[in-house]
Formats: structure tokens, C-alpha cells, sequence
């Protein structure tokens, strides 16, 4: 039952259900690449150009943003397959991995908080032997190619980095809750597309995103962020030009990470979005001709090792589950049950 998760599976009106592995794989990682760039070249300016650090208010403002575009996608309440309470930890979960990781940024600088933020893959892989519904475990050589692929990415970010890394003790707090709540998010989201095949992405971050929004104002009010945030705004109106615009890029990266996780799962997602840090990087150094050190090839050689190390084993292991005898099916519906109580 699990892979009839594809029926019907579409990204932006692009079907992936009757496509090879490779294609659904390029279509999400294309949408997932095109909407983090323009996030990250908008949070630079944001952060770094304005000095602005209101990770609560900025991520409530977007998350208006998004219910539009999921309203002119004409989604609503009413296409939900899964009841509301499924979404309240999930939307916790996620409010406060945005608040977190944005939030951070005011106590740590660029490469402190990348050192932590490109270990995101382990903690994922971790997490998912505890997920209701998921129990995913990994074998030997998944963790080693996770680990080439997070000492390789700081080992190349960091290379021209123009300061060492400065670590705040609040910003470490931060940044480590953000990496947890990131690593229970993305099995969460796994496990609730594993127990119900029909959720669709906009559902999941709809709901998610109903859900969570109200889970931002107390710490907006607490910290004295919603006023300080409102009044700076109010004087650099164009900020919400730039957030919108943010919000919308972030939005087609959003769905196409959700198809991602539907489809390949919480750590090969993982993988993906940490790689994707190196490939933005590698291609600035492309364009801008910078020059490339010693320290630059060592992680990108560990960057290779770490994604082939994860491609190889999956044509033998995609074989062996095929050839596998299927349980019978009240044993299935059995399970199902049992892991969907848990799940909710």
C-alpha cells in the first residue's frame, strides 16, 4: 500500500505519478532549488543589508502569504483527508523551527549557525526509528554518506568564510531546538504521507500553516518582537514587498520539498536540501570566477563520496523490495490502524 502514495501525486499541475524515479526527483529538486535561492538571496538582504531579525513576525507575515497562494490553488478545508488534530504537533513543530532558525541569526554569525544547519541529515535519520507510523531504520552506509556529506558541505562553506566561527550561547540554544524540531518535522511529514496516501502537499501546508500561525503570536507578544518588528516595518514599507516575494518563491520550494518527502522520504529529502547549500555555493565560485583552494576540493570530493555512497546501494535495495512476498492483507490494514492511532 505504501508506494500506491504516488496516485495522483502532481506538482504545480505537473504529474509525477507515471513518471520514472529520475524525473520526479529533477522536477521536485528543480522547485526546491529555484524557491531556497530566491529565499536566501532575500534573506541576506533582509538580515544582513537591513539589520532585521524578526524571525516570529517575519514568518507569520509569510504565512499569510501562503494561505493566499494555496487559496488560488483553490485548496480548502473541505479536500482534507486527515482530521485537524493530526496537524497540531506538526504545525508546532514547524512554527517554531522557523521562528528558531531565523531568530538565530541575531546571536550567531553565518558560519556558526552553518555548522550546525548542515548537520540537519543526521538528527532527520535518527528521529525516524521513533516516528509513529514510520519506525525507519537505516543501514551502515546511509549514516557514513550522511556524514561525508555534512563534513564535506562545512568544509567548503567555511573555506573562504572571512570570520571563525562565533558561537552565542543563546544563539547555540536556538539553532540546536531548530535542528531538533527539523529532524522530528520531516519524519512527521513522512510518517503522515506513509499512514494516508491520499494527503496531498497543499493540504500539509495549509493545515500546518492554519494551525501554526496563532502558535506565533505569544512569543511575538513575550518578547516584544511584534511591536518592534511592526514599527520597523512601518518605517521600510518595501520590506513587505521583499517578504512577499520571499514568501512566494518559498511557497513553490515549500511544495516541491513536501513532494520530496511523499515520495523519497525524510532523510533522502534531507540530503537534498543539505546538498543544496554546496550546489548554490559551487555555482557563485562558477559564475563569479572566484578563485577555488585545497580546503574548497576536499569538501566538494566528500560532497561526491557521500551522495554516490547514497545512490549506489538504492537499484539493489529497490530490487530486493520488489522481490519481497507481500503481507497479507488484514495483517496491512492491521498495522495501518495501529500506526495511524499512533500517529494522531
Amino acid at each position: 500500500m505504501k508506494k500506491e502514495e504516488l496516485q495522483g501525486r502532481s506538482l504545480f499541475g505537473i504529474s509525477l505519478t507515471d513518471r520514472p524515479k529520475w524525473q520526479q526527483f529533477l522536477i521536485c529538486s528543480s522547485g526546491f532549488f529555484f524557491g531556497y535561492l530566491v529565499n536566501g538571496i532575500c534573506e541576506e538582504y533582509v538580515y544582513n543589508r537591513l539589520q532585521f531579525s524578526y524571525g516570529w513576525y517575519f514568518t507569520f507575515v509569510q504565512g499569510f502569504v501562503y494561505l493566499g497562494l494555496i487559496y488560488l490553488q483553490g485548496f480548502s478545508s473541505k479536500h482534507m483527508v486527515n482530521p485537524w488534530k493530526t496537524y497540531i504537533k506538526l504545525s508546532a513543530v514547524l512554527m517554531g523551527s522557523h521562528g528558531l532558525t531565523k531568530g538565530s541569526l541575531a546571536f550567531l554569525n553565518y558560519p556558526a549557525q552553518l555548522m550546525f544547519k548542515s548537520t540537519k541529515v543526521l538528527p532527520v535519520m535518527v528521529m525516524g526509528a521513533f516516528i509513529p507510523g514510520l519506525r525507519r531504520k537505516y543501514p551502515l552506509h546511509e549514516y557514513i554518506s550522511a556524514i561525508f556529506l555534512v563534513v564535506g558541505l562545512i568544509f567548503f562553506t567555511l573555506a573562504d568564510a572571512q570570520t571563525s566561527p562565533n558561537f552565542s550561547f543563546i544563539g547555540v540554544v536556538m539553532v540546536v531546538g531548530a535542528l531538533v524540531m527539523d529532524a522530528f518535522l520531516g519524519n512527521l511529514q513522512e510518517a503522515i504521507f506513509t499512514v494516508n496516501p491520499e494527503t496531498t502537499q497543499m493540504e500539509m501546508l495549509f493545515c500546518s500553516t492554519v494551525v501554526g500561525l496563532p502558535m506565533l503570536i505569544p512569543p511575538m507578544i513575550l518578547t516584544g518582537e511584534l511591536f518592534k518588528a511592526w514599527k520597523s516595518c512601518s518605517e521600510h514599507l518595501y520590506v513587505y514587498a521583499v517578504l512577499v516575494f520571499e514568501a512566494m518563491a518559498t511557497f513553490v520550494g515549500q511544495i516541491s520539498v513536501l513532494s520530496l518527502i511523499a515520495i523519497f522520504g525524510a532523510a533522502t529529502t534531507a540530503m537534498v536540501t543539505t546538498a543544496r547549500k554546496a550546489v548554490t555555493l559551487l555555482l557563485s565560485y562558477l559564475i563569479f570566477t572566484k578563485p577555488m583552494t585545497e580546503q574548497h576540493g576536499t569538501g566538494l570530493l566528500l560532497i561526491a563520496m557521500g551522495i554516490v555512497l547514497k545512490l549506489l546501494p538504492e537499484y539493489k535495495n529497490n530490487s530486493y523490495i520488489s522481490l519481497k512476498p507481500k503481507q497479507p492483507l488484514e495483517e496491512d490494514e492491521l498495522k495501518e490502524k495501529e500506526e495511524k492511532a499512533a500517529l494522531v
